[in-house]
Protein backbone atom coordinates (compact mmCIF):
# COMPACT_ATOMS: atom_id res chain seq x y z
CA UNK A 1 0.00 0.00 0.00
CA UNK A 2 3.00 2.83 0.92
CA UNK A 3 4.31 1.78 -1.97
CA UNK A 4 1.59 2.19 -4.12
CA UNK A 5 0.72 5.73 -2.72
CA UNK A 6 4.53 6.18 -3.23
CA UNK A 7 4.02 5.80 -6.76
CA UNK A 8 0.74 7.95 -7.12
CA UNK A 9 2.67 10.96 -5.50
CA UNK A 10 6.37 10.48 -7.45
CA UNK A 11 3.24 10.13 -10.72
CA UNK A 12 1.86 13.53 -9.43
CA UNK A 13 5.01 15.87 -8.70
CA UNK A 14 5.88 14.72 -12.34
CA UNK A 15 2.85 16.23 -13.97
CA UNK A 16 3.71 19.45 -12.21
CA UNK A 17 7.91 19.22 -12.76
CA UNK A 18 8.67 16.30 -15.29
CA UNK A 19 11.47 14.66 -14.80
CA UNK A 20 13.72 14.68 -17.29
CA UNK A 21 17.27 13.65 -17.41
CA UNK A 22 19.83 16.73 -16.66
CA UNK A 23 22.42 15.47 -19.35
CA UNK A 24 20.19 15.03 -22.76
CA UNK A 25 16.19 16.08 -21.53
CA UNK A 26 15.65 12.27 -21.82
CA UNK A 27 11.82 12.05 -19.91
CA UNK A 28 11.18 9.99 -16.95
CA UNK A 29 14.30 9.62 -15.79
CA UNK A 30 16.88 12.53 -13.95
CA UNK A 31 20.09 10.78 -14.97
CA UNK A 32 19.89 8.35 -17.80
CA UNK A 33 22.66 6.04 -18.50
CA UNK A 34 24.21 7.14 -22.08
CA UNK A 35 24.84 10.45 -19.97
CA UNK A 36 26.81 8.20 -16.65
CA UNK A 37 28.39 6.91 -19.58
CA UNK A 38 30.14 10.12 -21.03
CA UNK A 39 30.57 11.44 -17.62
CA UNK A 40 32.59 7.69 -17.01
CA UNK A 41 35.11 8.82 -19.86
CA UNK A 42 38.83 8.94 -19.27
CA UNK A 43 39.85 12.49 -18.19
CA UNK A 44 41.65 15.13 -20.09
CA UNK A 45 44.53 17.32 -18.57
CA UNK A 46 43.91 20.90 -19.37
CA UNK A 47 46.47 24.17 -19.67
CA UNK A 48 44.24 27.02 -19.15
CA UNK A 49 45.29 30.51 -19.98
CA UNK A 50 46.14 31.31 -16.12
CA UNK A 51 48.91 29.23 -14.91
CA UNK A 52 47.59 27.13 -11.91
CA UNK A 53 51.11 25.59 -10.70
CA UNK A 54 49.71 22.39 -10.55
CA UNK A 55 48.00 19.71 -13.00
CA UNK A 56 44.40 20.40 -14.08
CA UNK A 57 42.02 17.28 -14.68
CA UNK A 58 38.72 17.82 -16.24
CA UNK A 59 36.05 15.22 -17.00
CA UNK A 60 36.00 16.51 -20.62
CA UNK A 61 34.95 19.52 -22.02
CA UNK A 62 32.38 22.44 -21.01
CA UNK A 63 29.70 20.44 -23.83
CA UNK A 64 27.15 17.82 -24.35
CA UNK A 65 25.83 16.26 -21.21
CA UNK A 66 28.36 17.94 -18.79
CA UNK A 67 27.53 21.52 -19.64
CA UNK A 68 23.86 20.97 -19.95
CA UNK A 69 24.44 19.35 -15.87
CA UNK A 70 26.30 21.90 -14.44
CA UNK A 71 23.93 24.57 -15.84
CA UNK A 72 20.86 22.75 -14.80
CA UNK A 73 22.49 22.39 -11.58
CA UNK A 74 23.55 26.05 -10.90
CA UNK A 75 20.52 27.46 -12.88
CA UNK A 76 17.50 25.62 -12.09
CA UNK A 77 18.16 24.39 -8.49
CA UNK A 78 18.72 20.40 -10.10
CA UNK A 79 20.35 19.46 -6.43
CA UNK A 80 19.59 15.75 -7.80
CA UNK A 81 22.45 16.03 -10.22
CA UNK A 82 25.36 16.51 -7.58
CA UNK A 83 25.05 12.95 -7.30
CA UNK A 84 26.12 11.72 -10.62
CA UNK A 85 28.73 14.53 -10.84
CA UNK A 86 30.26 13.69 -7.78
CA UNK A 87 29.91 9.71 -8.66
CA UNK A 88 32.00 10.43 -11.88
CA UNK A 89 34.71 12.69 -10.21
CA UNK A 90 35.61 10.12 -7.61
CA UNK A 91 36.26 7.78 -10.50
CA UNK A 92 38.57 10.45 -11.76
CA UNK A 93 40.61 10.53 -8.92
CA UNK A 94 40.45 6.60 -9.28
CA UNK A 95 41.67 6.91 -12.74
CA UNK A 96 44.15 9.44 -11.71
CA UNK A 97 45.63 7.59 -8.99
CA UNK A 98 45.92 4.43 -10.98
CA UNK A 99 48.04 6.54 -13.82
CA UNK A 100 50.20 7.92 -11.67
CA UNK A 101 49.08 11.59 -11.27
CA UNK A 102 48.49 11.94 -7.93
CA UNK A 103 50.84 11.92 -4.91
CA UNK A 104 50.79 9.10 -3.22
CA UNK A 105 49.33 9.32 0.43
CA UNK A 106 47.28 7.11 3.04
CA UNK A 107 44.97 10.11 3.11
CA UNK A 108 43.35 12.37 0.31
CA UNK A 109 41.21 15.53 1.34
CA UNK A 110 39.55 17.46 -1.27
CA UNK A 111 38.90 21.55 -0.97
CA UNK A 112 36.29 22.37 -2.90
CA UNK A 113 36.94 25.66 -4.80
CA UNK A 114 35.46 28.44 -2.82
CA UNK A 115 32.02 30.33 -4.04
CA UNK A 116 30.66 33.32 -3.28
CA UNK A 117 27.87 33.19 -0.21
CA UNK A 118 25.01 34.93 -2.10
CA UNK A 119 25.37 32.46 -4.53
CA UNK A 120 25.51 29.21 -2.56
CA UNK A 121 22.34 30.48 -1.14
CA UNK A 122 20.34 31.24 -4.62
CA UNK A 123 21.25 27.74 -4.86
CA UNK A 124 20.48 25.82 -1.70
CA UNK A 125 24.13 25.37 -1.24
CA UNK A 126 27.55 24.94 -2.32
CA UNK A 127 26.99 22.48 -5.28
CA UNK A 128 31.09 21.82 -5.57
CA UNK A 129 31.08 20.43 -2.10
CA UNK A 130 27.94 18.84 -2.29
CA UNK A 131 29.56 16.79 -4.93
CA UNK A 132 32.70 16.54 -3.44
CA UNK A 133 31.29 14.95 -0.13
CA UNK A 134 29.42 12.62 -2.66
CA UNK A 135 33.04 11.73 -3.92
CA UNK A 136 34.42 10.73 -1.14
CA UNK A 137 31.95 8.88 0.53
CA UNK A 138 32.80 7.01 -2.70
CA UNK A 139 36.21 6.93 -2.49
CA UNK A 140 36.36 5.68 1.25
CA UNK A 141 37.17 6.58 4.54
CA UNK A 142 40.31 7.78 3.93
CA UNK A 143 39.36 10.37 1.66
CA UNK A 144 37.84 13.53 3.75
CA UNK A 145 36.01 17.08 2.23
CA UNK A 146 37.38 20.05 3.57
CA UNK A 147 35.55 23.51 2.77
CA UNK A 148 38.66 25.97 3.70
CA UNK A 149 38.36 28.04 1.50
CA UNK A 150 36.04 31.85 0.64
CA UNK A 151 35.50 34.57 -1.44
CA UNK A 152 35.40 37.73 -0.38
CA UNK A 153 32.17 39.60 -0.56
CA UNK A 154 33.77 42.41 -2.63
CA UNK A 155 34.51 39.99 -5.51
CA UNK A 156 32.77 40.41 -8.37
CA UNK A 157 31.19 37.07 -10.47
CA UNK A 158 33.46 36.63 -12.92
CA UNK A 159 31.05 35.99 -15.75
CA UNK A 160 32.56 37.58 -18.82
CA UNK A 161 35.30 38.72 -17.64
CA UNK A 162 38.72 37.90 -19.50
CA UNK A 163 41.43 35.88 -17.71
CA UNK A 164 43.35 39.57 -16.61
CA UNK A 165 40.32 40.72 -15.24
CA UNK A 166 39.34 37.59 -13.60
CA UNK A 167 43.10 37.59 -12.11
CA UNK A 168 42.47 41.26 -11.02
CA UNK A 169 39.15 40.62 -9.53
CA UNK A 170 40.29 36.99 -7.25
CA UNK A 171 43.22 38.35 -6.33
CA UNK A 172 43.24 38.76 -2.55
CA UNK A 173 39.50 37.96 -2.89
CA UNK A 174 40.14 34.24 -1.58
CA UNK A 175 40.80 33.10 1.86
CA UNK A 176 41.00 30.60 4.19
CA UNK A 177 38.18 30.31 6.64
CA UNK A 178 39.35 29.98 10.59
CA UNK A 179 42.67 29.76 12.00
CA UNK A 180 45.75 28.03 11.37
CA UNK A 181 45.13 24.64 13.61
CA UNK A 182 41.84 24.02 12.38
CA UNK A 183 43.56 24.22 8.82
CA UNK A 184 45.54 21.44 10.05
CA UNK A 185 42.74 19.35 11.53
CA UNK A 186 41.14 19.68 8.83
CA UNK A 187 43.86 18.78 5.59
CA UNK A 188 45.91 15.74 5.51
CA UNK A 189 47.44 13.66 2.95
CA UNK A 190 47.14 14.59 -0.62
CA UNK A 191 45.21 17.79 -1.24
CA UNK A 192 43.06 18.04 -4.42
CA UNK A 193 40.95 21.58 -5.54
CA UNK A 194 37.55 20.24 -7.06
CA UNK A 195 35.48 22.67 -8.77
CA UNK A 196 32.74 22.37 -11.40
CA UNK A 197 34.42 24.25 -14.16
CA UNK A 198 37.55 25.65 -15.30
CA UNK A 199 37.90 29.03 -17.83
CA UNK A 200 40.83 30.69 -17.39
CA UNK A 201 42.19 28.87 -14.56
CA UNK A 202 41.76 31.96 -12.68
CA UNK A 203 40.38 30.46 -9.49
CA UNK A 204 42.10 27.75 -9.63
CA UNK A 205 45.52 29.13 -9.39
CA UNK A 206 44.60 31.92 -6.42
CA UNK A 207 43.48 28.58 -4.98
CA UNK A 208 46.31 26.84 -4.87
CA UNK A 209 48.40 30.26 -4.20
CA UNK A 210 46.43 30.71 -0.88
CA UNK A 211 46.56 27.28 0.06
CA UNK A 212 50.55 27.80 -0.42
CA UNK A 213 50.77 30.25 1.90
CA UNK A 214 49.26 28.55 4.81
CA UNK A 215 51.38 25.46 4.21
CA UNK A 216 49.12 23.33 2.10
CA UNK A 217 50.60 21.91 -1.36
CA UNK A 218 47.87 21.12 -3.61
CA UNK A 219 48.23 17.85 -5.96
CA UNK A 220 46.00 18.78 -8.21
CA UNK A 221 42.74 20.65 -9.03
CA UNK A 222 39.87 18.42 -10.81
CA UNK A 223 36.57 19.81 -12.28
CA UNK A 224 33.66 18.50 -14.31
CA UNK A 225 34.33 20.39 -17.25
CA UNK A 226 36.89 22.56 -19.33
CA UNK A 227 35.35 25.47 -20.82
Amino acid sequence: MAEKVGEIVRAGSDLVVPTTCGGCAEPGVGWCDACASCLADDPVQHRPRVGVGVAVWALGPYRGPRRAALIAVKEHGRRDLNAPLGRALAGTIGTLARWGELPPADTLTLIPAPTRRSSARRRGGDPVTAMARVAATRLGPRVSVAPVLVTSGWARDSAGLDARRRVRNLTGAIAVRGSASRLRREVSGTVVVVDDIVTTGATAAESVRVLARHGVDVGAVIVVAAA
